[in-house]
């Protein structure tokens, strides 16, 4: 099992690159089931979440081939036709995006069975909205051992309410009511900027989405879509977390190939903070300290709020902040299991049910620390960057999952992190 060796206490200076956003490609992959043609995917990142699709693809009898290009992987699927409807427990265990081919499944072939999830280290995602919507679409769902079992003669256009947002769920009804006839309408949709994404691949497919980025989508259906060619959006939690590694350790980094708008929650926060945050047009990020660190206060929300996948990066962040700042986590429950470890390097922390107390600013000394999520991982290794000493961070494999080779990619500013098994 990897683990990672951080040498802290090095300020970060130089130009990094941000990859393809994990969150965009996963559903991306996705739509790929609803034509038989060649969808084709650029900026697709390295990360074990996309070789956690592409098996998922293959288990359902879908070709794809990897090319690997200058910035990220160039991605080619075609679904000509469905060997085996079913999305075993073995892979969607793995990831809870596997949940995604369910619409894409019912809508163009009429079938699918999929494995419920399961549980989740930052608690509990039901998919209850999704299996509401897709019934509302026409759908008839039963559970059959642990298995979601789902027949429809035809989807038709519906409008849906969702009760809270959900950003797959969103997805998974906006794919599967493009095959759908007549007009769809889903209200409180999630805004983010890779449902956005979504609808821009799909429109490129040959459907009819309106309104993707506000929280009412429609969707006219048509009867069949086509291939494409689509290079998804720049991860903006990987940018994000590049911001803080230079706010955190007192240095000044340039990110490039980033989608400046994506990030205005996250910008404003960073420079309440005390972090100089400049962008150098749309595609590119420049950050330094300005002076020393403030506590800022923060809560979690669906976008455009601060998003829940920045917030343990931001707990590192106030460590080192001057005074005390409160994290409210609005999204999750269960998601600062990274507080316990950041307060083993000497954190000030203490947590209040959704709430943390971060008191700063605290010295950090380097240690063992176990990751218990992706974003948890990132936090983790953003504390001992500004430690003392060498911190150990054991169960690297969380943040293989959605960050392309962060090591490397941080070393090359300064950082000085070193990859190894036991």
């Amino acid at each position: 099992m990897d683990k990672f060796l951080i040498e802290g206490g090095r300020p970060l200076e130089g130009r990094v690159s941000a990859s393809g956003a994990k969150n965009a490609a996963l559903p991306a992959m996705a739509a790929s089931l609803l034509t038989g043609q060649p969808v084709v995917l650029r900026n697709i990142p390295r990360v074990r979440d996309i070789g956690t699709m592409r098996s998922l693809l293959d288990e359902l009898g879908v070709d794809s081939s990897v090319k690997h290009e200058e910035h990220g992987n160039r991605l080619e699927i075609q679904a000509r036709q469905l060997l085996n409807p079913v999305a075993p427990y073995e892979l969607v265990k793995q990831m809870r995006a596997s949940v995604l081919v369910l619409g894409p499944l019912v809508a163009r072939f009429g079938h699918a069975r999929v494995s419920l999830p399961g549980g989740c280290a930052i608690g509990a995602r039901p998919i209850n909205l999704h299996l509401r919507g897709l019934e509302a679409l026409g759908a008839s769902v039963r559970m059959d051992h642990g298995y979601i079992e789902m027949r429809t003669e035809g989807l038709r256009g519906a409008t849906f309410h969702f009760d809270t947002i959900t950003v797959t769920g969103t997805e998974n009804l906006m794919m599967a009511a493009t095959l759908a006839e007549g007009l769809t309408t889903l209200d409180n949709a999630a805004r983010e900027p890779e449902v956005e994404d979504l609808a821009h691949l799909l429109n490129e497919m040959g459907a009819s989405i309106e309104g993707a980025g506000t929280d009412t989508i429609r969707i006219r259906g048509v009867s069949s879509l086509h291939g494409a060619d689509h290079p998804v959006i720049p991860d903006r939690i990987e940018v994000g977390t590049f911001l803080v590694s230079a706010g955190i350790t007192g240095g000044h980094v340039c990110v490039d190939r980033a989608e400046v708008g994506h990030l205005a929650a996250v910008i404003t926060k960073l420079r309440e903070a005390g972090v100089g945050v400049r962008a150098n047009g749309p595609h590119e990020l420049e950050v330094e300290k300005d002076g020393a660190l403030r506590a800022v206060d923060l809560d979690t929300q669906e976008y455009p709020g601060f998003p829940t996948d920045m917030q343990a990066q931001w707990m590192a962040l106030m460590t080192q902040a001057e005074g005390a700042s409160v994290i409210s986590e609005n999204i999750f429950e269960n998601r600062f299991l990274h507080a316990l470890e950041m307060m083993r390097m000497g954190a000030d922390i203490t947590v209040e049910g959704r709430h943390a107390i971060v008191r700063g600013k605290t010295p950090l000394s380097g240690a063992k620390v176990q990751a218990s999520d992706l974003r948890a991982s990132a936090s983790l290794v953003l504390a001992g960057l500004a430690a003392q000493g060498e911190t150990l961070v054991d169960r690297v494999y969380h943040i293989d999952r959605g960050y392309e080779r962060i090591e490397e990619k941080l070393n090359r500013v300064g950082a000085r992190i070193r990859r190894f098994s036991e």
